[in-house]
């Protein structure tokens, strides 16, 4: 594993895709929590909202710039702790 890194260029490369798919999966989290159901589960049926997408957003991390996707709801009821609407900065995982 460790000797994919060569410079300290490819371990901060690294670090920044890691912390996008970590702030992505805890999204992807609270939208659980916020709709009540798991993603493709039968108790999102008839449910009176639903998962509608996503949409990309440009954040800036410890690690630089990146694009994540932000899960949004039919209802637009979604408001994202990781991320927050409105914000360009996500939160340090360790928060």
């Amino acid at each position: 594993f460790l000797s994919q890194f060569k410079t300290e260029a490819d371990v901060s490369k690294f670090l920044k895709q890691l912390h996008a798919q970590v702030l992505e999966k805890m999204l992807e989290g609270e939208m659980d929590a916020h709709l009540g159901y798991e993603k493709n589960s039968v108790a999102g049926n008839n449910s009176g909202n639903s998962r509608n997408g996503s949409y990309p957003k440009k954040i800036q991390t410890e690690h630089g710039e990146t694009v994540i996707t932000i899960p949004r709801d039919r209802n637009g009821q979604f408001e994202p702790i990781a991320v927050p609407k409105h914000e360009s900065r996500g939160l340090s995982i360790e928060k």
